[in-house]
């Protein structure tokens, strides 16, 4: 997934806390979004700050399906406010998708379950 597709597929889905998410999609909106908070923090701090609050739900979004990936809860964002859990959250971010199916989807890039296709289908 590239720079423009991950931005757009997060904006796309802000309020979609289901599925998966891959490890670019995420670090490509997460770049994004560092990027666009310096700039219009050069420009205005209140405009900084309605910003951030615009984003937020798609930066929990996809920041629930990138835990989705590798197997885990959206819940488990809640440890960041212990301070600490930040360092944990940081290396589950960077942890290589999981290959399989889990309970949240498909992994991305899997071939289709055999058994949703329709008969005579490949």
């Amino acid at each position: 997934m590239n720079f423009t597709t991950a931005v757009q597929t997060c904006l796309k889905k802000y309020v979609d806390f289901s599925g998966r998410a891959s490890r670019s999609e995420y670090w490509y909106f997460a770049l994004a979004y560092f990027i666009v908070m310096i700039v219009t923090g050069m420009i205005s701090e209140m405009l900084s700050s309605i910003l951030a609050l615009g984003v937020l739900l798609p930066s929990l979004a996809v920041a629930t399906r990138r835990l989705h990936d590798i197997g885990k809860s959206g819940w488990w964002q809640l440890i960041a406010l212990t301070g600490i859990g930040i360092f944990l959250l940081l290396y589950w971010y960077v942890q290589p998708s999981s290959p399989e199916s889990n309970e949240y989807g498909a992994a991305a890039g899997a071939p289709p379950d055999a058994a949703a296709l329709p008969p005579g289908a490949v």
